[in-house]
């Protein structure tokens, strides 16, 4: 099976040795995104709220990059350092995704990197080329 790495501007750029996203065939497995403006590579400013919808515009552009959307998303992991934010990334999944939702799990995690809150990973299913 061929595996191709995807990568885009639009997104932070990796801290390591992995892609922002791998297709192999019609699924793509979307690294995990914290909250770095792409343009910057800093944390973006705000409280939690704010993360978290900077973690969807991430994943967003790299599901673009990939030829998708966020809609064809399957399954969802949310790391989280304090799962008192559960309630936000509740509230966010419900302006980013309809129904049906794409599968979830969510972890409380001891650290993310760059003092991130929220980190999250994806992955999709697209359709094949036509």
């Amino acid at each position: 099976m061929t595996r191709t790495a995807i990568s885009t501007a639009a997104a932070p750029p990796a801290i390591g040795s992995y892609s922002q996203a791998i297709r192999a065939g019609n699924t793509v497995y979307l690294s995990g995104q914290i909250p770095l403006e792409p343009q910057t590579g800093e944390l973006v400013q705000g409280d939690v709220r704010a993360q978290i919808a900077q973690v969807f515009a991430n994943l967003s552009a790299v599901a673009n990059a990939a030829g998708g959307t966020l809609a064809a998303a399957v399954k969802l992991t949310v790391y989280l350092v304090d799962l008192a934010d559960f309630a936000l990334v509740n509230e966010a999944m419900a302006k980013v995704f309809s129904a049906p939702y794409p599968a979830r799990a969510t972890v409380q995690v001891a650290a993310l990197p760059k003092g991130a809150s929220v980190e999250i990973d994806a992955v999709l299913v697209l359709c094949e080329p036509t």
